[in-house]
């Protein structure tokens, strides 16, 4: 057990929180009746070592009951707000029969806890909690942090998801946090939180994770996840909010052999921190294949997860979330528990797909690991426009010649990733990169042999195209070799998406329409980011609460625009509409599907788009899991009941309260 002592138990990580208000301190009482200040020497973190060898790191050191009667014993005023949740509790009725209108506690109001409470925080976490001071403030000469080397060193590297998940606050989608502390902005506006949290707690256990979530439940503090930022909707955001930064939980075990009802064989447990780029090279390290995304910056465990999360390997092994065999996570109860096929089932089945910040905080996972293997494609760019040797519409016959195939390339676990952007203004023509088209298991000649009946017919059309070839005996090395790095972080910029069924190609007029629908989007100056795959769960995989649109989805698109700098806000509300109404209008009758990690905030069917037919079951456990609304994002589950004031009808920005609008 975790007691007083005048010793520190723990490492402080991060700054202390002054424990002095307007000449006051917190104090502690000993057994023996002696009052002695509360500081880093007399209160030690609160957590107890749990007596389990096989736990990864991060779930070893726990919250638990007799940690909190040993504070209690010690006389500290506040440990009442760092109790665990009951069903039955007071708290229950408070919060989830809180009246319309009523809205989380925020700074200024009566319960937002004084800043000798937020150091008490500090002391029980190890010193983990930070008070947010924005990426972009070392650029503003009034903010008492200017540092012109570090502002130049993050203006410069900007676009790269490693500057933002390496910060305890900043989002790669600063479109959502309203943009008042960008770094390039530094002589010319004033550095604000906007939608920033106001506190973090830097999780490196799970105690620490479960004293934020009861301390947050207790006060009706507004509550946010940020893992590594990556997300496109803005949910790791939120004005006023109590962050947990769960970046890093970065442990990664090997283990030769898993068995589960439905598994048996080697598998990765890993930290909730771990990345795309991490698991990779893990899983290279040990031989082995894993499933995740293209993208090196995204957080496995995080919303990748969470959200189904589709894989260069999907067609093979299904989504991301179809890999997971066990799920540790931190509930809104403050309780820690482990969902599997054999134990808190439904947690099991939500977790995978469900959607993130809806059920509670994933501290680690074990997933699949899949046998070393071939993979072999093609790469190319080709350009079209009246400076080249493709016409705008000998391209377009080419698209779709490509896209008609997709269903049997589908049947072939093929994984085609390619982005069009348009060159110029209209009738500059596009350029078409594919990176890549790759295959797994299949040698170069079998894909060339797959592919050679498209390039024939290109060939006929007068479709001139170059394509490089490559073959690798691991996924490494195809991944690291042909996959692009994303550049993030561009604040006038916004996307949508759509799942288009592989029942869209079945009637050839329907087919036809829909690519006319999708061509259309892009002359009117939309990119076009798309995936043909076949993310359909292989065989004996456990159900799961991912999105049923996937499950017959073989195109996956996302479409989306930028705008100028500073237009009018009649402008801007312009460019939503459009995006939301306009084009993923046309596209809605052949994809009612969407990827709700890559898709448009103002979703007007979220439910059935990001969720399909598992929504009904996926919102009874929420509000089993979670009776006082403690976890919320955009466009998650149960999310309807509560909303952001002050914002317009065309697009929601983290930067206001949020209120409840229904019960």
């Amino acid at each position: 057990m975790v007691v007083l002592s005048f010793q520190r138990a723990l490492l402080v990580a991060g700054a202390a929180l002054p424990l002095v208000q307007q000449g006051l301190a917190q104090t502690i009482k000993t057994p023996d009746g002696e009052v002695i200040p509360a500081n880093e020497d007399t209160l030690a973190p609160a957590a107890e070592p749990v007596a389990d060898s096989d736990t990864i790191e991060a779930d070893a050191l726990q919250l638990t009951e007799s940690v909190l009667a040993n504070l209690t014993a010690y006389e500290l005023s506040d440990i009442e707000l760092f109790k665990f949740g009951e069903e039955d509790d007071a708290d229950v009725t408070q919060v989830s029969k809180r009246t319309v209108g009523s809205c989380k506690t925020y700074p200024g109001d009566p319960k937002w806890p004084s800043r000798l409470t937020w150091g008490v925080f500090n002391l029980l976490t190890g010193g983990a909690l930070i008070e947010t001071v924005p990426i972009g403030a070392v650029c503003y000469p009034d903010q008492g942090v200017y540092d012109a080397e570090k502002c130049a060193e993050i203006i410069a590297h900007w676009t790269e998801s490693a500057t933002h998940e390496a910060d305890p606050t900043s989002a790669m989608s600063p479109l959502f946090q309203g943009e008042t502390c960008m770094p390039q902005n530094g002589n010319s506006s004033q550095c604000t939180l906007g939608g920033f949290p106001s506190y973090v707690v830097k999780a490196t256990s799970v105690y620490q994770i479960q004293l934020a979530i009861n301390f947050a439940r207790t006060l009706n503090l507004r509550l946010v996840v940020k893992n590594t930022g990556h997300d496109f909707l803005g949910k790791s955001l939120g004005y006023g909010s109590l962050s947990i930064w769960t970046h890093h939980l970065k442990e990664i075990r090997f283990r030769q052999s898993v068995k589960t009802p439905s598994y048996s064989g080697p598998a990765l447990e890993l930290g909730a921190g771990v990345t795309v780029g991490e698991l990779y090279a893990a899983a290279n390290k040990y031989g082995v294949t894993a499933v995740g995304g293209e993208c090196k910056g995204v957080g496995v465990a995080g919303g990748y997860i969470a959200g189904g999360g589709h894989s260069p390997l999907s067609g093979k092994y299904g989504l991301g979330s179809d890999q997971v065999l066990s799920i540790d996570v931190v509930l809104p109860n403050g309780r820690f528990v482990t969902a599997s096929e054999t134990q808190n089932q439904d947690l099991f089945w939500a977790l995978r797909g469900g959607g993130g910040s809806t059920f509670g905080v994933v501290t680690s996972l074990t997933v699949k690991a899949h046998p070393k293997m071939t993979f072999s494609g093609a790469t190319w760019v080709i350009n079209s426009g009246n400076d080249t040797a493709n016409s705008d519409e000998v391209f377009w016959k080419a698209m779709y010649a490509y896209w008609a195939r997709f269903p049997e390339y589908a049947e072939q676990d093929v994984y085609g990733y390619g982005s069009i952007f348009p060159r110029g203004p209209p009738g500059s023509g596009y350029a078409w990169s594919m990176l890549p088209w790759m295959v797994p298991n299949k040698t170069l000649s079998e894909f060339k042999a797959m592919v050679q009946p498209l390039f024939d017919e290109w060939t006929a059309l007068g479709f001139e195209f170059e394509p490089e070839y490559f073959e690798h005996d691991n996924f490494y090395d195809a991944w690291t070799s042909h996959f692009p790095t994303e550049a993030v972080a561009n604040s006038n910029l916004r996307t949508a998406s759509r799942l288009f069924p592989r029942s869209s190609w079945e009637d050839e007029e329907t087919r036809t329409a829909m690519f006319d629908a999708v061509r259309s989007v892009v002359e009117e100056g939309s990119a076009l980011i798309q995936y043909n795959m076949n993310p359909a769960a292989p065989a004996g995989t456990p159900a799961s609460g991912a999105n049923s649109h996937w499950r017959e989805a073989i195109w996956f698109g996302i479409m989306g625009t930028g705008w100028a700098p500073g237009i009018s806000q009649e402008e801007l509300e312009a460019v939503q509409r459009k995006i939301t109404d306009d084009w993923m209008g046309r596209l809605r009758p052949y994809g009612p599907g969407a990827y709700g990690n890559e898709g448009d905030v103002m979703e007007p069917d979220f439910a059935d788009a990001f969720f399909g037919e598992n929504y009904d079951r996926l919102l009874q456990i929420k509000r089993k899991v979670d009776p006082w609304d403690l976890f919320w994002a955009p466009t998650a589950v149960g999310s309807e009941r509560w909303s952001i004031a002050g914002q317009p009808d065309w697009l929601t920005l983290q930067t206001g309260k949020l209120c409840k609008v229904s019960n």
